[in-house]
This record gives structure tokens, sequence and C-alpha cells, in this order.
């Protein structure tokens, strides 16, 4: 891929912390400006949906939004000409609106590029077993009451850049992103130069703008939520296909793809990371990639699922000897169509790779200065 940096180890105290990967708040007035790029990549999966037929609300591009993202439902095409409407086109890397800064200054470069690597249904199984036997060995501490998790991670992803009439592909290039989220879910903090507008970061904590205080989800999990998971594998992927149904393209997919936002930016208690692997392995369509590569470039081997609608391979990539999750990526396998045909085989929508994770005492607060 051609976004590399040197490789670094997870922190001793692995686990996965909640984080608002799939969300369904507004984001507060004024900030659409800043999210255009990926606003419209979430609009762009909508009328991909409306041209098929879907009659579901799908599932955004998970495009790790630092705040809780706007997640639209399928709706006629004069409403979403009406959203689009409402943004004005961006300029290079950060957006300016009478000479105001609107986004972040982080600089766009060219798509991301890998190879495709080559899948298979052989060992699916004995892998992901192997998988859950290594998340069950991990000391993994539990989180209390006060207490905070932090996750850092590198990030990049490609999207569809449009100025009028005209698009093409960009990225925001390798980067560090660092997120607090307290046990309850209620208080966070997240520090992104893609997305925040100020280095120092901004505040992910509720109420929000609105002064509600949403319910905990699957797709909006804090870690107490997640303490309450059954760790059942069979109850556990059963509950994962009614709470997301009608959401997203397929039902598995979006079991697969719901499994997955919770090893990146999640913190699931011992047992339950260990019985999401065994959930995993239940979905069907999942496939072993022999040789991946994360957002560091440390190469391991993929645990992935391929979404025929749009072409995109989700793959979850862990250390071959220790089975230990490095990061994740999605990569188009199949070229794209229509409004999609930028996205050729081998374009990488979106790379991680998971630096550190551990449980600190405050917000804010780093790893290093943790009792």
């Amino acid at each position: 891929m051609n976004a590399n940096t040197s490789g670094h180890q997870p922190a001793e105290r692995t686990g996965s912390a909640p984080l608002f990967s799939g969300t369904t708040r507004e984001l507060p007035p004024g900030r659409h400006q800043f999210h255009k790029e990926r606003l419209m990549a979430q609009i762009h999966d909508l009328q991909q949906d409306e041209r098929t037929a879907t009659a579901a609300p799908a599932r955004p591009r998970r495009l790790r939004l630092p705040r809780p993202a706007v997640t639209l439902p399928v709706m006629a095409a004069a409403v979403v000409a009406a959203v689009v409407a409402g943004l004005s086109p961006s300029v290079g890397g950060g957006a300016r609106d009478g000479g105001v800064a609107t986004g972040p200054a982080l600089a766009t470069g060219p798509a991301l590029t890998t190879e495709v690597g080559a899948a298979s249904t052989r060992g699916v199984p004995q892998l992901l077993d192997q998988i859950s036997l290594a998340a069950a060995d991990v000391s993994h501490p539990s989180v209390e009451p006060g207490q905070f998790v932090y996750i850092e991670s590198q990030t990049a992803d490609t999207f569809i850049q449009y100025e009028g009439d005209e698009s093409s592909l960009a990225s925001h290039s390798l980067h560090r992103r660092q997120v607090w989220k307290s046990a309850d879910g209620t208080k966070g903090w997240l520090i992104d130069p893609a997305v925040n507008e100020s280095p120092e970061g901004e505040t992910l904590s509720l109420p929000d703008e609105q002064g509600d205080t949403p319910v905990a989800t699957l797709n909006d999990p804090s870690y107490d939520y997640l303490a309450k998971l059954p760790t059942d594998p069979d109850v556990l992927l059963a509950k994962i296909y009614k709470e997301t149904k009608g959401q997203g393209r397929t039902p598995d997919q979006e079991a697969f793809a719901t499994i997955g936002d919770l090893l990146g930016e999640s913190y699931p208690p011992a047992a339950l990371y260990s019985a999401l692997f065994k959930a995993a392995a239940k979905i069907p369509g999942v496939v072993v990639v022999d040789d991946a590569v994360d957002a560091v470039g440390r190469r391991g081997v993929a645990v992935a699922r391929l979404d025929e609608t749009s072409g995109q391979r989700e793959e979850w990539i862990f250390d071959r000897k220790t089975h230990v999750f490095l990061g994740e990526r999605t990569v188009q396998v199949k070229q794209g169509e229509g409004d999609d045909r930028l996205l050729r085989p081998g374009t990488v929508m979106d790379t991680s790779a998971i630096l550190k994770r551990a449980v600190v005492d405050a917000m804010k607060q780093p790893p290093s200065q943790a009792g």
C-alpha cells in the first residue's frame, strides 16, 4: 500500500474500546461542510441502494467518523438532492468558506492501493478457532466506573471527491488517531487530524448537542453494554442478526461488519471477545486471505468477507503466529460500476492499525501515566 510507517507493538493491556463507529445522531449545525466527502460517500451508497431497489436503510461505509455519524435512511432522490444542495464543493486539504477554514488541514493524496490477496474458504473454522483461543488467553483488564478505554491507531482512507460535476479519488494520508471512552459511554474524546478542526481534538461526551443521551446499541456500544451481551456464540450471533435487521445490503454482510466494528474501536470483555470470533465462523461467505497488510505495513493473515453488491472486501488482519488482532481494511476487489466506476480492484477504501490499547483513569490521560 502507498501509505506506510514503521511497525509498533500493541499495548500491554490488550482488548478492544467503544467508540461511535455507527451511531445515528445527527451532526451539529455547521458541521456538514466539515464532513462533506464522507457524507457524499454515504449518499453514494444510498443512491446505489435506490438503483438496486433495496428497501432497507443502507449501512454507511465504515469511515471511522469522529463524532456520531450522520446515518441517512433510503429516501427519495429529491431528499438526497436537498442534502447535497446544502454542501458546497471542498477545496483540497481543508475546505474554506468566506476565508474561514471549516475542515481539517490534513492534505488529501491519491487513492490508496494494494495487491488483492487470494481468498479461500479452506481453513476458516480452524483459523477462527485459533484466534478465539488467543483472544481468551490475553490479559484483559476490566474497566471500572470512572475509568476510560484508550485506543491509539494509525488510519487512512480513500474517498470519492466532488468538485462541481467532476469526481475523482482522493485520500486522507496515514495519520495518528487517539480515542478515549468512559465505561458507561457517556464521556469521550477524539484526536484525529483527518476530521478534527482543532489539533486538541473534540469531545464525544454525552448528552449530545440536542441534549439527548442515546441508549447504547451494538452499533454504538459502551463497555457496560458489551459486558451484558451473551457469550454463547449461537445466542450472540442471533442477537446480532436481530438487532441489525434491515440494516446494510444483506443480513450476513451486516453481521460480519458489526463484529468487525467491535474489533477496532470497542473493548469487549474477554469472554465476549473470544465469542465474537466463534460467532463470525458461523456467518456464510467468510473466507481467509493468506496475505494481508495493515495500515503500518505489518503483514498477517486475514478473516474476510466480500460484499457482492459493492465489490468491497472487509478484512480483519491478525498476526500469523500469535493471532493477535493487528487492524483491518476494506479493499475493492471488483471493478465499481456506474458512479463508482472510479473504484478499481486494489483500491483501499479504509485501513487501520491498532497500536495501543489501555485502561486509564482520566480522559485524555496517556497510557504512560496510567496507574
